[in-house]
């Protein structure tokens, strides 16, 4: 028994190993950050004003995709409503605006 002695760190040492290779791939797979987060001088990481910046960028865009879909939204119900509409009112509403 003495003579396996040696075996438990080198399986311990072994277990720690795969694990961070595991944790190491999931990461890649899942497009997690490699490296963990370096602390900036100013407490912050990096990152995070890159990830703010693009948070902003992202927030604007899409408030104006938020726009133009409610303007093409209105377009789309007044097509709707020229198509199911009959024939002979929609020529009355044509004559009225003359």
């Amino acid at each position: 028994m003495r003579e396996l002695s040696w075996l438990v760190p080198v399986l311990i040492v072994s277990a720690i190993m795969a694990s961070k290779a595991f944790q190491t791939w999931v990461r890649a797979k899942h497009g997690y950050p490699m490296e963990e987060s370096r602390r900036s001088r100013r407490g912050q990481p990096a990152s995070d004003l890159e990830a703010e910046r693009k948070i902003a960028l992202l927030s604007s865009e899409n408030e104006r995709l938020t726009g133009q879909i409610g303007r093409l939204e209105e377009r789309i119900a007044v097509l709707e409503r020229i198509a199911t509409d009959p024939a002979e009112r929609v020529a009355r509403e044509i004559d009225s605006l003359r």
